[in-house]
């Protein structure tokens, strides 16, 4: 099996160097013609400034695609990685070649932009359901605000990488690496207990495996069945309620659907395990970040 990444300081920087890689071979192409009218030799120092409240992150990212147009470009970041900026705070001193920071200077910009997004939305739904009060037989428990595939394609990993310097959880990377039984696959399978049966089969390789239910039918057919996670697709409060009532503490609970900032508390006060929303990858809008040049 592919191993799961582990987003240690090394992997993360040799991901932000394929990835700013790739990036400035798609803007850059053959050569910055616009560039092409700065003196070769010039020198600049510039900085980028962030326009709004944000968790920063995506540095790795940033600094791969400055480095890469010049190895000897100095960077002074005064806002550290997972730290929050004021709006117009200046959050990266730079120096260097003229043309390269002015051909990195997007490619640079729009990793930060996504990347803080995802961290700055991550966060708001961690602080969200921190404190929750507690559940009669449970006690307190914070759940875990976690991840999906909906990602934008070549960038997952990034993205991934966003949600938890936002205090956030992965879920699986890919179809690769967990299992993650949804409806068509139970049609498709016979029913929860047969899939469940077969899923066991594949316990070795996979890093874990989760049942989708609709319905506590369900969900007591999956208990009996041995799940060790569960997936409550769009249940109502008093389902949940009744849900984590029926569980016992036997699975770990997850929820899916009908999640927003205005809905997570509650439900996280329902005494579920981990809450899962596509919006953290999916429906993110940038941060506004500018960068300014002087010469030396």
């Amino acid at each position: 099996m592919t191993p799961y990444f582990d987003f240690s300081p090394d992997a993360v920087a040799a991901l932000a160097r394929a990835d700013a890689a790739r990036a400035l071979q798609e803007d850059v192409g053959e050569g910055d013609l616009t560039a092409g009218l700065i003196d070769p030799t010039r020198r600049a120092r510039a900085h980028v400034l962030a326009r709004e409240a944000a968790v920063i992150c995506g540095a790795p990212w940033a600094q791969a695609a400055l480095q890469q147009l010049d190895p000897d470009v100095r960077l002074n970041w005064l806002v550290g990685e997972g730290q929050r900026c004021a709006p117009d705070q200046v959050v990266l001193e730079m120096e260097g070649s003229a043309r390269a920071l002015l051909t990195a200077e997007r490619t640079a910009l729009n990793f930060l932009q996504l990347l803080s997004a995802v961290a700055t939305k991550t966060a708001s739904y961690v602080q969200a359901v921190q404190g929750v009060p507690a559940v009669p037989g449970i006690g307190a428990k914070r759940a875990q605000i976690v991840d999906t595939r909906k990602t934008l394609p070549g960038l997952r990993l990034a993205q991934k990488y966003a949600v938890r310097t936002g205090g956030g959880t992965n879920h699986r990377i890919g179809l690769y690496d967990a299992v993650l039984i949804k409806e068509n696959h139970i049609a498709a399978a016979g029913g929860v207990t047969a899939v469940l049966q077969r899923a066991a089969q594949l316990a070795p390789t996979a890093r874990f495996i989760e049942i989708e239910v609709e319905t506590l039918a369900q969900l007591a057919e999956a208990l009996n069945a041995g799940a060790s996670m569960v997936l409550l697709d769009n249940m109502d409060l008093a389902m949940l309620r009744e849900a984590v009532q029926i569980n016992a503490g036997r699975a770990i609970l997850e929820v899916s659907g009908g999640v927003n900032l205005s809905t997570v508390r509650d439900i996280a006060a329902t005494g579920v395990d981990r809450i899962s929303i596509g919006a953290l990858t999916k429906d993110v809008q940038a941060t506004d970040f500018s960068m300014r040049f002087k010469d030396l």
